[in-house]
């Protein structure tokens, strides 16, 4: 795979807006495959529900791609996801591996992030429970 190529897939995740979603055949074949700890799907229909979703639930959705690593048909982006909560900036961080068909589009996308840690800890009620449960299950 070509550095171009990997430089194109960044910056298409980092600049993504919700008229983006209909042209997602452009980065994704017709049966990718997608998967993150809420979905598992397979197909570009399946996938470019879950962008829109994430436009519709999120206010001001983007990530940031702040290392990779490439090599031949597949690369490993590690990122930062920002969006707004009822005012505040909230940050997940992770990676996604892909595999890129021939022709340079995505044949396999999987994110890998800890919904635990960087989100569930940082809700009001559910987050006290998780950091207790957190302590109680660390090996001291």
């Amino acid at each position: 795979m070509k550095a171009d190529s990997v430089t194109h897939l960044v910056a298409m995740f980092e600049s993504m807006a919700p008229h983006d979603v209909p042209r997602l055949a452009r980065w994704y074949t017709d049966d990718a495959w997608f998967k993150d700890p809420f979905n598992d799907v397979r197909g570009l229909a399946a996938i470019q529900r879950i962008y829109a979703h994430m436009f519709e639930a999120l206010e001001s959705p983007r990530f940031t791609v702040v290392s990779q690593v490439v090599q031949a048909d597949e690369c490993a982006l590690m990122w930062e996801f920002r969006f707004r909560r009822r005012g505040e900036t909230m940050v997940i961080r992770g990676a996604s591996h892909l595999l890129l068909a021939a022709d340079g589009r995505i044949e396999s996308h999987r994110d890998y992030w800890d919904p635990a840690e960087e989100l569930y800890e940082k809700l009001p009620l559910l987050g006290a429970f998780m950091r207790w449960l957190k302590r109680r299950l660390q090996a001291t």
